[in-house]
């Protein structure tokens, strides 16, 4: 992650149908699909806020805030 940023994953868990096109497209591996299948962010310390998940989100679950610290 960018230093001096902070960085927020809103999941909608009620629009994830837990494809998991936003787990196989984050180059720093931090989303996964829990056990309902529903996407979370296991390591957002380790988020470069890059927003791969957010865009290729077929279900617009995703959405990625960036806060300067």
């Amino acid at each position: 992650m960018a230093k001096g940023k902070n960085v927020k994953h809103i999941i909608n868990k009620s629009w994830c149908k837990g494809c998991g096109i936003c787990v196989h497209f984050c180059p720093k591996q931090v989303l996964e699909l829990n056990s309902d299948e529903k996407a979370v962010a296991v390591r957002p310390e380790d988020c470069i806020a890059c927003k791969l998940c957010e865009l290729r989100c077929p279900d617009l679950a995703i959405q990625i805030l960036v806060e300067e610290e």
